[in-house]
């Protein structure tokens, strides 16, 4: 018998035997399921599985076999689409479906992508691997990180941290490696002590809070994570765990939480269902919560100096926005002007919490400005679902009546970020580069030329673009691409 063949398109996936639909035919079989199929289908779902295992030998070696399958035409990947998701956090943070990098890979892949991007909270943890199996199957990708940053003339203004005066999210994208050193090297490895001695402090006193349920930082929190650098999510998903250790009785355990958090829980979130999540972080580690204290001077970098190492370290400082609505998102633009002054030259959008139901027309409405307003600027814009939080969708649905008219914006702003990893990688003329500054008269020249190479490089063809030397032009760039096709 023939080994089977697995259809993948865009929202379904069925396996079917490759005697009964030879080449394209897949989506013509109607026949019953067999035996032989469900073992099929098993065993995709076992590999994919092993993609989340946090032995990396034992998820490199499952994403091997998959492209195996793929090469061999046991599984079909879809041609890639318009659809991107530039902003996933992977288990080196938090993901909330558990994905590692290969998984997002993989995935990504088969939902057809044009370009993904993955992002994680003060580590480049996932970079390499990210990387390495994008270029295996063919996808378009990028990595970077997110933190949270301090921004002194907004010191008085909440800005993307709710609750939080002079405290925004800020990212970096399209880091070419992750083995840095030097002042760069110190600078990422303090990111992470930070923000693990924030942990530290905010869980101690959170445990004081919801005594009887306490929680040890090694034993309940680090293990939850890979590489050691947990998040306030990880903290929320220890807690529930460990009162559904100690409550084993629901009823009780819905007392305790209610009586905690100072909320009537539900009996359908026990024991760790999203709401409560977001209730327990809300009401222990956020502003006005028992854990929460103001930051001091130290508790977060600057964002100057944040963009300073980005730069260095070859990536894009990114400026993030989260819906218009706080005192500081009002003065968009002023905020925009302070950050690009030390280099942020991008932003970040996240699109699916700004329209739809519930949301309403203001939201919606900023979301237009902010995008047109990033136009006006030449700023790229970054988007994506983040995938930190239970919920979130594995990307968004850009075919809406709110999102369709912003697809070119947001595909061509995922182009340049992808064409800005691969050359500055390759051979360090990237969109920030000297070469960059050198080579084109305006911003817009150069983001047309970097979404000209992003939409046109086939990941195959990457190394195609090494060792080029700082005297190349960006036409023989382009014609070096073309005729690699």
């Amino acid at each position: 018998m023939s080994p089977g063949k697995l259809h993948s398109g865009k929202n379904n996936i069925k396996f079917v035997t490759r005697d009964r639909c030879p080449g394209n035919r897949a989506a013509k079989h109607k026949g019953p399921v067999t035996s032989r199929e469900i073992r099929g289908t098993r065993l995709i779902e076992g590999l994919e599985q092993k993609l989340d295992s946090f032995d990396s030998a034992e998820r490199k070696e499952a994403l091997s076999v998959l492209c195996e399958k793929v090469e061999a035409g046991e599984i079909m990947l879809p041609a890639p689409g318009s659809d991107v998701n530039m902003h996933c956090h992977t288990f080196f943070s938090y993901n909330t479906y558990g994905y590692s990098p290969s998984k997002f890979a993989w995935l990504a892949r088969k939902r057809g992508l044009a370009v993904a991007g993955v992002v994680d909270f003060d580590v480049l943890d996932a970079l390499e691997e990210f990387l390495e199996a994008a270029k295996m199957l063919g996808l378009k990708g990028c990595a970077g990180l997110e933190s949270r940053v301090f921004v002194p003339e907004f010191s008085h203004r909440v800005m993307t941290s709710p609750g939080e005066p002079g405290i925004t999210y800020h990212m970096g994208v399209g880091f070419p490696s992750a083995r840095l050193d030097g002042e760069q090297e110190e600078f990422l490895l303090n990111l992470r002590r930070i923000a693990q001695q924030r942990n530290r402090d905010l869980m101690g006193r959170v445990n004081e809070h919801l005594r009887p349920v306490e929680l040890d930082y090694e034993q309940d929190v680090l293990v939850l994570t890979p590489s050691g650098n947990a998040t306030e999510r990880h903290i929320c998903l220890a807690y529930a765990r460990k009162a559904r250790e100690t409550f084993d009785d629901d009823n009780a355990l819905q007392k305790f939480w209610s009586e905690k958090l100072g909320v009537e829980v539900e009996l359908s979130q026990l024991p760790q269902g999203r709401d409560l999540l977001n209730t327990i972080r809300a009401k222990t580690m956020k502003r006005g919560g028992v854990g929460y204290v103001v930051p001091d001077k130290g508790s977060f970098p600057l964002m100057a100096d944040t963009n300073r190492f980005v730069l260095a370290a070859g990536g894009i400082p990114v400026m993030t926005w989260l819906d218009g609505t706080s005192e500081g998102e009002k003065v968009i633009e002023e905020l925009l002007e302070v950050g690009m002054a030390t280099g942020a030259a991008a932003i970040n959008i996240i699109p699916d919490r700004n329209y739809g139901t519930g949301v309403g027309d203001e939201k919606t409405e900023n979301l237009y400005q902010v995008v047109e307003l990033a136009q006006k600027l030449h700023l790229p814009v970054v988007v994506g679902t983040e995938m930190n939080s239970p919920g979130q969708k594995f990307v968004d649905d850009f075919d809406t009546e709110e999102l369709s008219p912003l697809v070119p914006i947001f595909l061509k702003g995922a182009h340049i970020i992808y064409a800005h990893s691969v050359l500055q990688q390759k051979c360090g003329l990237g969109y920030t580069s000297e070469w960059a500054r050198k080579s084109f008269e305006s911003v817009a020249e150069k983001n047309e030329f970097f979404q000209t190479v992003g939409s046109s490089l086939e990941p195959r063809y990457e190394d195609k673009l090494g060792g080029l030397s700082e005297d190349i032009t960006a036409q023989e760039i382009l014609d070096k691409i073309s005729d690699s096709k």
